[in-house]
């Protein structure tokens, strides 16, 4: 893994950048945290002390996890966090993806941009097949922001992951790449020929 920008750097009209999350993000991203703590609740709960961080960091090994940032263009300052968790190769070749915008730039679509890069990064350069993402019933801005990306909805998961002191329900969001048009991928080395 590299601090670089992953993509979006150049040669599209987006407004954004992802880039690997790293220790040198500590401060800021624990400050960003913070100051969207109303934001976030009850949606998910991110790491708000450096033992949390460093912890939370050391989750994206880039096989098994990934930890990006989502940045403005203009000023490299973050704007969104995205983790793309439980990445199974063989005959799945598929992750789930957590989200979060930042307080301080939430609203002005950043994280639409951001996610869209995420796919392709997901797709182009990981080489997945499928992205799942699981939102609870009542966070209407994060269930648009996937009907906005084509993801499609797939049912619901009663309790299903512990947020905030609680098992909650999520919706099960999917896409994958038969469902981009005109995206034509090589399969990752581990997809079985049969």
């Amino acid at each position: 893994m590299t601090d670089g920008f992953l993509t979006g750097q150049s040669g599209d009209s987006s407004r954004v950048t992802l880039r690997q999350m790293a220790t040198h993000d500590q401060e800021e991203f624990i400050e960003l945290v913070r100051a969207s703590a109303d934001l976030h609740q009850p949606w998910m709960s991110l790491p708000v002390t450096p033992e949390d961080f460093q912890d939370h960091l050391g989750r994206f090994d880039g096989q098994s996890a990934e930890g990006l940032f989502v940045c403005r263009r203009d000023t490299g300052a973050i704007v969104g966090y995205v983790a793309v968790n439980s990445i199974i190769r063989g005959r799945f070749q598929s992750a789930s993806i957590g989200y979060a915008a930042f307080a301080p730039s939430a609203g002005q679509g950043y994280m639409s941009e951001g996610l869209g890069l995420v796919l392709r990064h997901a797709f182009e350069e990981l080489r997945l097949h499928r992205l799942e993402a699981q939102i609870q019933p009542g966070n209407h801005a994060s269930l648009k922001l996937v009907q906005r990306l084509g993801f499609r909805y797939e049912g619901n998961s009663p309790e299903l992951l512990f947020i905030d002191g609680a098992w909650r329900d999520h919706e099960r969001w999917a896409i994958t790449t038969s469902m981009i048009e005109g995206f034509a991928g090589d399969p990752h080395p581990t997809l079985p020929v049969r």
